[in-house]
């Protein structure tokens, strides 16, 4: 009886529009893990990849408006192909699902990119800023008392890191942090006399895209305890949509943690030499 009824459908052409839209979709997705892999391995320039990139949301937006033509016209005259508009609205939607969600963040968020526990002196970009000249690249220079205000509105959280251990151990313990990110360590210097200050540069990426944001670590003594100064600026786009500041305070966390721990070791007890050993009697027979 099911086989009687459905044969009439069966036998209806499929929809030219119900494909279309499924296969723009699929378009999409191809164009949007091109311009991944054109930032992640560095391929071509930024601009190629921002350019493939909106052109991938293009496509997901014409899907969309094809998907609906098409289901006007099966709604009119019985032709199939539903299953193809639905499988194209479900890869659309997956596809601007982040888009949409970096949009929100694009309008709560301040526009800034530069985010430093201390504002008044910044740590520095010293060998990163050779990789901060090209076309469309955001200054090494920090971006000044203006962004300082917006970051503190935004996140008054960040605060320098105060550790209650020598900075020998701030440093190992924070440069460990680093490689347990896997950020591309580009210079790192331990602290040493006299000033002992220890500086760390890495190149941190982004989650999904890959963009390159770079980090600047200082480490210097405070008295017998140690103070830690964190900086990541993006070094592209005008606004970072949170992501440098996440990055900060999660290393603050995971530092406030790491040196807790540490300074909560027992000191090894030195074992005092042993006596020496009085020297043997000789008899006299």
């Amino acid at each position: 009886m099911a086989r009687r009824f459905s044969a009439p459908y069966q036998s209806e052409p499929v929809s030219g529009l119900a494909t279309s839209a499924r296969n723009l979709a699929v378009f999409s997705v191809v164009a949007v893990l091109v311009s991944i892999l054109i930032v992640r391995f560095g391929f071509l320039e930024m601009k190629p990849a921002l350019t493939t990139f909106f052109g991938a949301l293009g496509l997901t937006a014409l899907s969309i408006l094809v998907g609906l033509a098409g289901f006007a016209a099966i709604w009119q005259n019985g032709s199939r192909g539903m299953g193809r508009i639905l499988l194209a609205f479900l890869i659309n939607a997956i596809v601007l699902a982040y888009p949409a969600y970096l949009a929100l963040q694009y309008r709560k968020l301040p526009a800034i990119h530069d985010i430093t526990t201390d504002p008044i002196d910044p740590p520095r970009f010293e060998a990163l800023a050779r990789l901060r000249t090209g076309d469309g690249t955001n200054t090494a220079v920090y971006t000044g008392l203006y962004s300082a205000a917006l970051q503190r509105q935004a996140y008054p959280d960040i605060e320098p890191v105060q550790l209650e251990i020598p900075v020998e151990r701030a440093y190992a313990i924070t440069l460990q942090l680093v490689n347990k990110r896997k950020w591309l360590v580009i210079d790192e210097r331990a602290p040493s006399p006299p000033r002992r200050i220890g500086r760390i540069e890495a190149v941190a990426r982004t989650p999904i895209m890959g963009f390159r944001e770079d980090v600047a670590i200082r480490v210097m003594p405070d008295g017998d305890d140690s103070r830690v100064d964190i900086r990541s600026s993006s070094r592209y786009f005008e606004s970072d949509l949170g992501s440098n500041a996440a990055r900060v305070s999660k290393l603050m966390d995971d530092l406030t943690a790491a040196g807790e721990a540490d300074s909560q070791k027992p000191a090894k007890k030195i074992q005092p030499p042993p006596p020496p050993k009085a020297p043997a009697k000789t008899v006299r027979k």
